[in-house]
């Protein structure tokens, strides 16, 4: 989810026009909109400002990285058939002896 999507989101869970959360936090409407557009990145600590006026707060942690499916799906398809097997055997093999 982007940051514009997240902020919209936010805002409209809360009942508040761009010009009412605009005043909340001294901003014009029209920069609302353009980060809710994703046309300009609000940076964090000035989403978390947004967030917490419309009465939300940004819980933010480390957590490993996994890329989308798709993304390992495209790599695989690169793969000669043979390749794609054995890796699919490796993790096949691999949960079911931690699953044991």
């Amino acid at each position: 989810m982007t940051a514009g999507r997240l902020l919209r989101e936010a805002r409209l869970r809360a009942g508040l026009s761009q010009g009412q959360l605009g005043k909340r936090v001294g901003r014009p409407r029209t920069q609302i909109a353009r980060w809710e557009q994703d046309a300009v990145d609000p940076g964090f600590s000035t989403l978390r400002e947004l967030l917490r006026a419309c009465g939300f707060d940004l819980h933010s942690e480390l957590v490993p990285y996994e890329p989308p499916q798709d993304a390992r799906l495209e790599k695989n398809v690169l793969l000669a058939p043979e390749r794609r097997v054995g890796r699919m055997l490796r993790g096949v093999g691999g949960r079911s002896k931690n699953s044991g």
